[in-house]
């Protein structure tokens, strides 16, 4: 079993998961958004695989690193957005905050998950298909593991006055935000936005108690 498919079954919620992005050094002015991903997903991939602490499960490492180092690349304000669909408009702005803190503490976890467990794997990407204007693009890789076939793994992003930054994530045919709208919905159709802010932060407790599994031998 690869850290992918440990990722995906780990997360809770049905998450669809991605290979996580790494970054150890300032964006590159003007960086093409495959550019971006490809050096992150790299670097993290390296890291991943020499940093004796990560590969150990070392929760607070690997914490520490997702914290500092993949979040200011993700737009999680839009991708909140888009989970929660038309419930994002009707919710308050202390609801939407409490809910965009909630889902980012959630990532944050499974993001956690995914970089302990990564050993063996490579990332091939494929071009780029986008015009020099685009602010929109999909970048398009798979992972190819050890055993069995390569993982697809594309990578939605845009433009921000910040820099280019991934707002969703597609493993295995499944784009992570249309995975978590219906369980949202559901979330919300049983108890209103207070209700799924409550099953998160929930979900986030037991994710907190629960240690990191140290990488496969």
């Amino acid at each position: 079993m690869t850290f992918i498919q440990r990722f995906i079954g780990a997360a809770g919620f049905s998450l669809a998961a991605t290979l996580v992005p790494l970054v150890l050094a300032a964006v590159p002015a003007n960086e093409a958004p495959d550019a971006l991903v490809k050096r992150i997903s790299q670097e993290v991939i390296d890291i991943a695989k020499t940093d004796k602490a990560i590969q150990a499960g070392d929760q607070k490492k690997v914490m520490d690193v997702v914290e500092n180092k993949i979040l200011p690349y993700v737009d999680f304000q839009r991708m909140t957005a888009l989970a929660a669909g038309r419930f994002w408009r009707d919710a308050s702005p202390e609801q939407q905050k409490a809910l965009s803190e909630q889902f980012r503490t959630l990532l944050i976890f499974t993001y956690s998950g995914a970089l302990s467990q990564i050993k063996d794997e490579t990332i091939e990407f494929k071009p780029l298909r986008a015009e020099p204007g685009d602010t929109e693009v999909e970048v398009r890789s798979q992972v190819n593991v050890a055993r069995g076939e390569p993982i697809p793994l594309n990578y939605r992003v845009a433009k921000s006055a910040s820099g280019w930054k991934i707002y969703d994530i597609n493993v295995l045919g499944a784009w992570l935000v249309e995975t978590y709208k219906g369980t949202f919905a559901s979330e919300i159709n049983k108890g209103g936005v207070d209700g799924l802010i409550k099953a998160l932060t929930e979900k986030n407790k037991k994710l907190a108690n629960k240690p990191l599994k140290p990488a496969a031998k």
